[in-house]
């Protein structure tokens, strides 16, 4: 008996058998299946933890030196590139062109479908121009075989970049030219090849996984606290006391205080008192270690 026509297609463009009478479903129902299946995302990236680690890993070495990180997608796979990019600079105080989010189209395709974009692996190639061995391109495509991504992967391999793919198709056909491919395997989707859905909440996880993993691995954090935080309006204002307050066991009051002190820089109010070193001080020993507090708190109490 013939395979049946869909077992030739991406996993994520295939029929899933749960989802087959969605239209006759209650609409309960229907949100209890895209609920399940959404669960399904989740296990597909802790599946895929060796590959995002060792992407990690080179991309911290990198970013240590200096280079940066590029987001190549497109559709939902570029949005969500876009977003995670953008979040890094008010979360961990990022200097902004350190991680990059490029969607096929350009900005015009993040509020508007530019679906003929993905097709152009010129684009693609152009977005990571001038890009070398300390760089990081992560292709990001459901499918594996996007045109748009593919451009990017072979430009920024033959300009000695690391390279990553992260996909939902076990036999993408770009695995073979990155360096790593982080395969999130979503299989089929509640409505058929919507990779908007379990593949595109993978996605999201993974990169989510990824910059923030990084950023802690230099040091953007302090224990599991938000010290980098960009303090643009009262409410951040207010959680950079409170954040100074968890990190040091103090009052809010002491906190306020002691942010006053440091003239708002939070890091530098936490490396001064663990170091008993004046703020200025401690602002240059975060600036001598790369802005970590736990560098710089190491090197201010040291022998």
């Amino acid at each position: 008996m013939p395979d049946h026509p869909d077992r030739a297609l991406p996993p994520t463009e295939r029929r899933l058998d749960a989802s087959a009478e969605l239209d006759t479903m209650s609409t309960r129902e229907r949100l209890a299946l895209l609920t399940a299946e959404s669960r399904v995302a989740v296990d597909a990236v802790e599946a895929a933890l060796p590959q995002l680690a060792e992407l990690v890993d080179a991309a911290a070495e990198r970013m240590r030196r200096g280079g940066t990180v590029h987001y190549v997608g497109a559709g939902t796979s570029g949005r969500l590139g876009v977003l995670d990019a953008s979040e890094l600079l008010p979360t961990f105080h990022l200097e902004p062109g350190r991680v990059v989010g490029h969607i096929a189209g350009g900005s015009a395709a993040l509020v508007s479908a530019v679906e003929d974009a993905e097709d152009s692996a010129g684009e693609g190639r152009e977005v990571v121009a001038g890009l070398g061995p300390d760089d990081v391109v992560i292709g990001i495509a459901a499918s594996g075989s996007t045109p748009y991504v593919g451009g990017a992967l072979e430009a920024a391999g033959a300009a000695g970049a690391v390279t990553a793919l992260i996909s939902s198709n076990p036999a993408a056909s770009l695995a073979g030219i990155a360096d790593i491919h982080v395969l999130l395997d979503t299989g089929p989707e509640v409505v058929t090849g919507s990779t908007r859905l379990k593949a595109g909440t993978a996605q999201k996880l993974a990169l989510n996984g990824f910059s923030t993993a990084t950023m802690i691995a230099l040091g953007r954090t302090w224990q599991n606290l938000m010290v980098s935080v960009v303090a643009t309006n009262a409410k951040l204002r207010e959680r950079t006391v409170r954040i100074l307050a968890e990190a040091l066991g103090i009052a809010a009051e002491d906190a306020r205080a002691r942010l006053e002190a440091s003239d708002g820089d939070l890091k530098a109010a936490i490396v001064a008192e663990l170091t008993g070193r004046e703020p200025a001080e401690a602002a240059r020993l975060l600036s001598a270690h790369g802005g970590s507090v736990r560098d710089a708190v190491a090197a201010g109490t040291g022998p």
